[in-house]
């Protein structure tokens, strides 16, 4: 039979263990510009895959990637490749066109 790990000394009543605090690096940040405050309601596109997004310019690191069937909204597309989008949390950044799927309604 497996021998069992020592059980811990409890807590006093009121008291609570605390993770120890960690700062992150300045990378962490969102830069306020890619912040828009209050964040939309309402959703023209979702994402159809995982895709990457990128806070400035697509041909550098990407800053993140939205999960598959993520609401964003459409703020700017020009015809190209790429456009910029905001999610539900306000984060507006620049993602690929082709992985958006249209929400609205066709008449």
């Amino acid at each position: 039979m497996a021998k069992r790990p020592p059980r811990k000394k409890a807590l006093p009543p009121g008291r609570m263990l605390r993770p120890k605090a960690v700062v992150l690096d300045n990378d962490a940040l969102v830069p306020r510009k890619n912040v828009i405050k209050p964040p939309p309601n309402r959703f023209t596109h979702k994402v159809k895959r995982s895709q990457p997004y990128f806070y400035e310019d697509p041909r550098h690191e990407p800053n993140g990637e939205f999960a598959e069937g993520t609401p964003v909204v459409l703020m700017v597309y020009h015809g190209g490749d790429t456009c910029r989008v905001v999610d539900e949390h306000g984060l507006y950044v620049e993602t690929a066109y082709g992985g958006l799927q249209d929400l609205r309604p066709r008449q």
